[in-house]
Order: structure tokens, then sequence, then C-alpha cells
């Protein structure tokens, strides 16, 4: 291999293989201050901690018809995954919700996803958090997959993956440091299945690879696992209060036997909002049909995001 001028090198990066940049719509880095389009500009550091010791938390929101949704209560947790990994952005909060609309305005299109990453920074490849002297900041949008209705008249498949639940520590916060979340995922592709469920160390279950899970019961009763191996999931949360006033809810430690007896099994997240788990194991749900609860909390907050949405 031979050694490249500056100018050498920038050109050959430029035009290296970048899978999904197709999807990539605008982005921002803290450092540079300005916001791009060309995905091929779209780089970080080697050298930031986010990087090579997967130290630093992110949040991804949603967008619809040019309307952020929960994006006060997805900041509202990041700052409480900064205060657990001792962290805060290189601006003020305010700046930083202001970027973020700036950035989903210059994607230029009225649905997608903005993630949002806040590392520890540059400053070498040890392990020592005060070798960043700066904090890092970045913001991308990019392209939503819109599932189809079909979707969700169909339902979904799930199994129990034979990966652990996280700590409860690291499990409660949510850092880059998804390593358990993506062999959860990986397992779920390899076996044909949808969604991976996964247990604590004493048989309760804790979460999906990037969704939440409910259920109802025999007493018709909405059921969320309690977050002691979980995140507590901000779709799922806001379902919780859209929901409250219509049935019953209670938090409790779930196990597989009432998984197997539900009434209803629902996957919760941000960018599908609510879908039926139909099969589990490969066992049926209750009759193998989405439910009415599930199709009920999907709607509503449908409809939320159409009349609380931040317009941007």
């Amino acid at each position: 291999m031979r050694v490249a001028s500056s100018d050498e090198y920038l050109s050959a990066m430029l035009e290296a293989i970048r899978p999904g940049t197709e999807a990539v719509l605008a982005f921002y880095d803290h450092r540079i201050g300005v916001i791009g389009t060309d995905p091929k500009l779209m780089l970080m550091p080697w050298d930031d901690h986010l990087v090579h010791r997967g130290d630093g938390v992110f949040e991804t929101i949603k967008y619809v018809g040019r309307k952020l949704y929960q994006l006060d209560a997805h900041l509202r947790r990041m700052k409480l995954s900064c205060q657990a990994i001792h962290l805060e952005p290189p601006c003020s909060w305010a700046e930083l919700k202001q970027a973020i609309i700036e950035v989903a305005r210059a994607g230029n299109e009225p649905s997608g996803l903005l993630r949002i990453l806040l590392g520890r920074g540059p400053g070498g490849f040890g392990i020592d958090p005060y070798e960043s002297p700066v904090q890092s900041l970045y913001l991308v949008a990019y392209r939503m997959r819109m599932k189809p209705e079909s979707y969700f008249d169909k339902g979904v498949t799930a199994f129990r993956t034979s990966i652990p639940a996280k700590q409860a520590w690291m499990a409660t916060v949510k850092t880059t440091n998804y390593l358990p979340n993506v062999l959860m995922k990986r397992e779920a592709v390899n076996k044909g299945v949808d969604f991976p469920f996964c247990y604590d160390e004493r048989g309760f279950l804790a979460e999906g690879a990037t969704e939440n899970i409910c259920l109802v019961d025999e007493a018709g009763r909405l059921v969320i696992p309690e977050f002691t191996n979980s995140l507590a999931g901000t779709t799922l949360m806001r379902a919780v209060d859209l929901m409250k006033d219509e049935l019953d809810v209670i938090f409790k430690g779930v196990t597989e036997d009432e998984v197997h007896t539900a009434r209803e099994v629902m996957m919760v997240g941000t960018s599908f909002d609510c879908v039926s788990v139909v099969r589990y194991n490969a066992k049926p749900i209750f009759d193998a049909r989405p439910g009415p609860v599930s199709r009920r909390i999907r709607a509503l907050l449908m409809a939320d995001l159409e009349e609380s949405g931040l317009v941007f």
C-alpha cells in the first residue's frame, strides 16, 4: 500500500463504498457547525470514544407529515442517560433541540427518522474518558421504511432469544453499547422470526432488540414488564398514558408462561407504533390474529402524533 497525500486520501475516501447512504437526508456534526446533505461526507473521528468504546448515548425520533413526535420526551430520557454516564452535550439542551428541528427541515422530506448521538468525543484510543476534552454531537435525518397495512393486519412472530437481558444498570440507560441487541437481532434474522424476546436471570421478560413488549392478560389488563432489565420506551409510556382510562394497566414481572397464555402480545416502538405478535416460539397467541388492544394503541398513537407533533 502506498502512502497517499491528503488530497489523494480525501479523494479515495469519497469514492469508498458506503452502503445505506441512499437513506440519508441531512446530517450535522457539532465540530463542523453546518448541516450537510452529501452522505459521503457523513463521517466521524475514529478516536471518538463513541466509536471505539461505545461511550455515548443516543435517541431516535420519528417525524411524519413534517411533525416531530415526542421530541421533548426523547430529550428528557437522553438527559437521564447522560446523567447516568456523566456526560453533557457540547451545547445547551435548547440549542440541541433547535439543531434537531433544523436538520429535520434540511432533510426536505415530510417523514423520516432522526438519530441523535452524544459521545465522549475524540481524544485518543484509551479508555480514560478524560482523554476527550470536548463531547461530540452528531445528528442525522434519514428515510423511514413505512410498514404497509398488511403488516399490521397479519401480525408478527417472536421467539425466546438465547441472548440474556442486559444487567439492570446497562438496560435502563440508552447507551450506544448495543452488542447484545445486535446479537438478538442476528439470531432472529437467522431463524426467520420477526422479533426476539429476552429474559433476565430470574426468568422475567425484559424487551425486544429495540422494542418494548406488553400483553393483555386473561383478566383483560394491559401488563407491562417492569423496567428492571429493560429501557422505558417513550412510545410505550405514551401509549400507557393514552390507554389508562380505557383499561387497567399494571407493571409486573412477566414469565414466559404468561406470554403463552396472554390474549394479546404486542411490540411497541418508535418506527411502527404497535403491532401484534400472533405466534411466539412457533405457537399461536390466543387465536393467532391481531387483537383489538393492539389496534387501539396504534390508532391512538397515530392520532396523537397528528395532534401533538412539533411542526417544523
